[in-house]
């Protein structure tokens, strides 16, 4: 390795963002990764058989396309481009009968009954401002000018319990299941104060921007971006793992796309005691339990309409879900489990065969969980869809030991970088206007262990970056 101005650890979303916004300002800057490959959760792989490409982490990409990062980069130089399926998300309440989430608002409201006025007036209108609202929950680092009113509606509804609002704001069930499924997103009891602003803001950007796929692959992002920082004279290397801060080129400034507990054992003794203590305390969220497939065909949906959604919730009507995400934090996994799935070929058909398509799903289970789901998931997949099994060519199981084998910040399963309990959403790591510098001199953390939390946005390497760019004038 070549000396550095800068030093950025972990070749994930945050970790690719942050080194090229540090190599566009001037700086060298090297990077370095644990793998043999950058990407972390941007990576595609042949799961299953020859000719299936299958995204391992993130693939749906409202959060990319709004993110202040990815829209000052603007990847589109580099051949990124994203393929929107005809409907962002189907919620089938039961066998047949299922509520759609369009781009239009005014689609998806007549579809809600008398429950139409009020998500348009409160999901799609923070849709028609989305980018305040991207800014508001995302862009941390100072306040957007057009932000405060924007956050003032979002924080008025998000701040509540998601079983609020699916109690007394919504009278009819297809509103309730689709905003239960959303907001089961947080991997969060609904219970939980702050559930519902995770299934608004992504209810919202359904409408704002759309739940995209990256063509090709979510690779493709991750291709992007090593391609920008390659351009600019940055330096990667991979299959390089840090154990020690003491190892590590000296630089004028150090960021580490790892998790929480990962740099408290990196740094070790070099961090204050409390610090390290809230480091070393973190607490993980659920783990999940993934299946991808290779299909013969598309999914043969009991409700055609969902043939056309790029993300289905087989999540059944608005209080099995609640009970499916309470029963994960007690313990244990639901007989009829909110089930997330997507069939990314539905928008992009480069990534499978001529008529072949692939789809992959995932279960919330307890953390570290050692259990086996394929036939739950399944199961509950071929309720929705009968003749699903049949179309099977290839199947590939992800538990929570072999997500965090491929990845050590997906500790225990958990994809989103530490539980979002409130109190771990504004403490992350730690109460600060600037969460991301560490008591270290120059170091920061900037992995989903730090605001604005997990989602392939890079956004917590985008702002640990400017924070580090204007210490150094």
């Amino acid at each position: 390795m070549t000396d550095a101005d800068a030093v950025v650890v972990g070749a994930g979303p945050n970790g690719l963002v942050a080194a090229v916004a540090l190599a566009e300002a001037g700086l060298r800057v090297t990077l370095l990764e644990a793998a043999e490959r950058p990407g972390g959760g941007l990576r595609t792989e042949e799961l299953t058989l020859p000719g299936f490409r299958h995204d391992i982490g993130a693939t749906v990409h409202a959060l990319a396309l709004a993110s202040p990062a990815f829209r000052a980069l603007d990847l589109t130089r580099e051949g990124l481009a994203f393929a929107h399926p005809a409907i962002p998300l189907g919620h089938a309440i039961a066998p047949g009968d299922s509520v759609l989430l369009h781009r239009s608002v005014a689609d998806t409201a007549a579809g809600l009954g008398r429950d139409g006025r009020r998500w348009a007036g409160v999901i799609g209108g923070l849709g028609a401002h989305w980018e305040g609202l991207a800014e508001s929950v995302l862009e941390l680092t100072h306040l957007p000018p057009r932000a405060p009113l924007t956050l003032l509606d979002f924080g008025m509804h998000g701040l509540f319990p998601a079983t609020f609002p699916i109690r007394f704001a919504f009278h009819e069930e297809p509103a309730r299941a689709l905003l239960a499924g959303l907001a089961a997103h947080a991997a969060l009891p609904l219970g939980a104060l702050g559930s519902a602003a995770f299934g608004i803001v992504l209810g919202a950007l359904a409408h704002g921007v759309g739940w995209p796929v990256a063509v090709g692959g979510s690779e493709r992002v991750a291709d992007a971006l090593v391609a920008r920082f390659a351009s600019l004279g940055g330096e990667l290397v991979t299959g390089h793992r840090v154990a020690s801060l003491d190892r590590l080129p000296s630089a004028r400034t150090t960021i580490l796309d790892v998790g929480a507990r990962q740099f408290a054992a990196i740094a070790g003794d070099r961090l204050p005691s409390g610090y390290r203590r809230r480091l070393e305390g973190w607490h993980s969220g659920p783990g999940v339990f993934k299946l991808d497939w290779a299909l013969d065909g598309p999914i043969p949906w009991a409700d055609p309409a969902l043939a056309s959604a790029g993300t289905v919730h087989l999540g059944g009507p608005a209080a099995a879900i609640v009970a499916s995400e309470a029963a994960v934090h007690r313990g244990r996994i639901s007989e009829e489990p909110y089930v997330l799935l997507v069939q990314p070929t539905v928008a992009d058909p480069s990534r499978a065969p001529a008529g072949k398509h692939t789809a992959w799903a995932y279960i919330h289970v307890p953390n570290g969980w050692d259990g086996d789901a394929t036939s739950l998931i399944e199961s509950r997949v071929e309720a929705f869809a009968p003749g699903f099994r049949e179309r099977i060519l290839g199947r590939h199981a992800f538990t929570p030991a072999a997500l965090e084998a491929w990845d050590a910040n997906l500790v225990g399963g958990d994809i989103g970088g530490g539980s979002n309990e409130l109190r771990q959403i504004f403490a992350r790591p730690r109460l600060s206007r600037t969460p991301w510098r560490t008591p270290l001199p120059g170091v920061y953390l900037a992995s989903a262990s730090t605001l604005p939390g997990g989602g392939a946005h890079g956004m917590s390497g985008w702002n640990a970056a400017k924070d580090a760019l204007r210490r150094l004038g």
